[in-house]
């Protein structure tokens, strides 16, 4: 056999492998296109994005209008502990009780349940597999995501961004 010139099926198992692999990159970025807060949803809360680059922090705009994720253990609100609300800090919804916060360990602030009512969730698929992100409920920010690995009694660990909420003491 002639190394210097593959056999004809050689050359098409190896046109297939390609195929394939290029078949999967392709669904991979399509995968990774997820649904989030851009898709077409109207919230009591609703300003232009400049507005929105007005009133936000240039790390407040990245998070809760560009979907983005702040620096673990970044956040004061992560080691805070005081009695409170924890509000957007886009639009100033209530968003989370003190006394549902814990300490995961992850370096974002995280609760076992929001305020009823006070979020919302939509698919996330940017990483390439499906999750669970959060957003206000009144102006659509993005917040953070929910897993199924928190504390009692929901079992749910709300891993929010610390910018994307200010703190307010009761």
């Amino acid at each position: 056999m002639d190394h210097d010139h593959p056999s004809p099926a050689f050359a098409l198992d190896r046109r297939r492998a390609l195929t394939l692999f290029r078949t999967g990159i392709a669904f991979s970025a399509l995968s990774a296109c997820g649904a989030g807060v851009a898709e077409a949803r109207s919230f009591p809360v609703e300003l232009s994005e400049a507005q929105w680059r007005q009133k936000l922090t240039r790390a407040e705009f990245y998070v809760l209008r560009q979907e983005g994720t702040e620096r673990a253990y970044s956040s004061p609100l992560d080691k805070e502990n005081r009695k409170g609300l924890f509000a957007c800090a886009g639009c100033g919804n209530k968003l989370y009780a003190s006394r549902t916060k814990f300490d995961s360990g992850t370096g974002w602030p995280s609760f076992w349940a929001a305020v009823p009512g006070a979020v919302g969730t939509a698919r996330d698929r940017k990483l390439g597999y499906a999750r669970t992100e959060v957003h206000c409920g009144d102006c659509g920010g993005h917040l953070g995501h929910i897993f199924d690995d928190g504390p009692k009694p929901t079992g749910k660990r709300h891993c929010i961004n610390g910018v994307a909420m200010d703190f307010l003491p009761a």
